[in-house]
């Protein structure tokens, strides 16, 4: 069993899987540090100086320290319920940025799979029907593969 784990896991997909696994964590980490330290505070500033990791609701006050809290971590460390708008916010944008940075990667990919020259097609066999059920078989078939009915090859 533990040979074939081995086999497995050293095969190309999964190690191809691992790589992007590693390459996609490390770059959704530098999307989410794009969006918490660079697009959003100048975002936050035009909206009037809004910091949108610190954007949230109070759904139930703590029981140990009452509102009102500043930051999240001050509510959520007082025990309140919170409803954080401002990091779902972050995640989204995160999330339309990854999004679009795969698709032009694909939408690359894809591109330059289409210049890179096709092997040609080979040529279809020619076709012909069968006498007895009318079925599609090729020209040079001696018997019909669907009713099995011998037939005259018809040669080249």
């Amino acid at each position: 069993m533990l040979k074939e784990f081995k086999a497995f896991a050293m095969r190309g997909n999964v190690l191809d899987l691992a790589v992007g696994v590693v390459i996609g964590g490390a770059f959704g980490a530098i999307v989410k540090s794009l969006v918490d330290d660079v697009i959003m505070p100048p975002v936050g500033l035009l909206v009037g100086n809004v910091d949108f990791a610190q954007l949230f609701i109070v759904l139930k006050e703590g029981a140990a320290v009452h509102g009102p809290y500043l930051t999240v971590e001050a509510a959520k460390k007082a025990g309140a319920v919170t409803l954080n708008l401002g990091l779902f916010m972050n995640a989204i944008i995160s999330f339309v940025i990854v999004a679009f940075s795969v698709f032009m990667l694909v939408k690359t990919l894809n591109k330059l799979q289409k210049d890179t020259p096709a092997e040609p097609a080979a040529p279809a066999p020619a076709m012909r029907d069968c006498p007895h059920c009318l079925s599609s078989i090729r020209a040079q078939a001696s018997r019909c593969p669907h009713c099995t009915g011998e037939v005259s090859p018809i040669q080249p």
